[in-house]
């Protein structure tokens, strides 16, 4: 019997650390609790985790080496709680030994290797947080203590077949754990910028994970896991490849985000035998074509190449299918906007999505901002190297009263009848709502010291370099 697990990793949830704020992930906690008994019920000789905060290297997996392994929460100012246990070194030598011979890339560490790095040998939060729940129940296993690297999706999937390969060798009773949060820019409250693309990215990941086909992971939007900020896409790839070859479907135990982080805890369930996926991993990976260099945001470059083949062809060339798939699933209002030596340029935008895409909106905004904006000449083709460009996909707007106005957050519309004018937000020299208002209402027409309807919206911005 063996179990298999993706596991979040908040240290807020320990009391200790929490005092008091762990209450807002009660559910995720009584499922850790849930977890941490099954796993007990196992009895597992090995306990495999599978982590992205121990020590990472760009091109190796790295696997903790020697006797025993410990951590505590004092970065966490937590001085009173550590975790101790026992490193499982029969299993990381025979699994070192056929990486070799597989020529996966695969590096053991221990306290002196890592100490040339200047990095401590000690178990990591995403580590630590799992294990703080499962020893409270169960404490007679031994730790294979991973850190993932950021390889291609075939080589994650094969040194997941090889970890199972190892324990069925060592006929190892077993439990793998693929430690992770789901996306961090869930709210403003969290770590991270705020995306919508974050809660898109969570809806699809659970939905895949938990359905009948949970390999589909592998091919989701390398943009929209870009915009995600997550740290548990790749953990889950290597467990989903402990489990090739077999039928399986994940259950999802528990999620929630009070903290602007997605907490997600799965049970993946073996239904039988199922289709040796390796062949097939990686496939489907879309890499950005040339259109796309990598050099800056795809927002921005979108709108860049669009305006130069304008300039040399008189029409934009850049097919739909050489973009990420979220800038053609979504429909956003966009504002393109051309600055020259750090001066307005030309800057056209749509409130509400116009087009079927936010692509299309990007090249329809860019092309008017170059030539249509009244209060400029047109750009010609000499001056677009010297040109700086940044895209604002522009959110839903609300309702609002000049209260809950921020000219750094918030962008606003202001209208009276026909009349209407939209400033953004975070515009240079706007620093209060005062200043906001007055000139969204000048360029409207509308008298600033009568009545008129204000809506806020929020925006992503992408500027070249991002």
């Amino acid at each position: 019997m063996e179990g298999y697990y993706l596991m979040p990793h908040p240290p807020i949830i320990v009391p200790n650390i929490g005092k008091g704020e762990e209450l807002r992930l009660y559910e995720t906690s009584l499922t850790f609790h849930e977890v941490a008994q099954e796993i007990a019920s196992i009895k597992p000789e090995t306990i495999i985790m599978i982590t992205p905060h121990g020590p990472m290297f760009s091109d190796v997996i790295s696997v903790s080496s020697g006797e025993a392994i410990s951590g505590d929460f004092r970065r966490f100012q937590c001085y009173d709680l550590s975790v101790q246990a026992l490193l499982d070194s029969e299993f990381n030598q025979l699994l070192v030994q056929l990486a070799q011979e597989q020529r996966l890339p695969v590096l053991e560490v221990n306290r002196e290797v890592l100490k040339a790095y200047g990095r401590p040998f000690e178990l990591d939060h995403g580590a630590l947080v799992p294990l703080y729940f499962i020893n409270k129940y169960y404490t007679d296993y031994k730790l294979v203590h991973i850190t993932y690297a950021p390889l291609d999706d075939s080589e994650l999937y094969r040194f997941g077949i090889l970890l199972d390969q190892v324990a069925k060798q060592l006929n190892r009773q077993f439990v793998v754990i693929a430690s992770g949060d789901l996306s961090h820019k869930l709210s403003e409250s969290g770590p991270y910028a705020y995306s919508p693309y974050g809660e898109e990215f969570d809806r699809q990941f659970l939905q895949k994970l938990s359905s009948d086909q949970p390999l589909e992971i592998f091919n989701m939007d390398t943009e929209l896991i870009k915009e995600a900020a997550e740290c548990g896409l790749r953990s889950t790839k290597i467990l989903l490849g402990t489990l090739d070859g077999k039928e399986i479907r994940g259950e999802v135990l528990s999620y929630q985000s009070p903290f602007g982080v997605g907490y997600g805890i799965i049970r993946f369930h073996v239904k039988g035998n199922g289709t040796k996926a390796l062949k097939y991993i990686g496939r489907s990976e879309k890499p950005m074509k040339k259109v796309l260099s990598h050099q800056t945001n795809p927002y921005v470059e979108l709108a860049r190449r669009c305006l130069e083949d304008y300039f040399t062809q008189t029409k934009t060339m850049i097919a739909k299918e050489e973009l990420p798939e979220i800038m053609v699933a979504h429909r956003h209002g966009v504002f393109v906007s051309l600055k020259k030596d750090g001066q307005l340029r030309g800057c056209i935008g749509t409130i509400f999505p116009t087009t079927d895409c936010v692509a299309s909106e990007i090249i329809r905004n860019a092309i008017a901002a170059a030539t249509e904006d009244p209060r400029f000449l047109p750009v010609d083709y000499e001056e677009l190297k010297s040109l700086d460009i940044s895209v604002d996909l522009l959110l839903s707007p609300t309702k609002a009263v000049i209260e809950e106005l921020d000219p750094k957050r918030y962008g606003i519309i202001v209208s009276k009848g026909l009349k209407k004018g939209v400033l953004l937000p975070n515009l240079e020299g706007i620093y209060t709502v005062q200043d906001q208002v007055a000139i969204a209402c000048q360029k409207a027409g509308i008298n600033p010291d009568g009545e008129f309807e204000i809506q806020k919206f929020e925006v992503i911005r992408y500027t070249e370099g991002d």
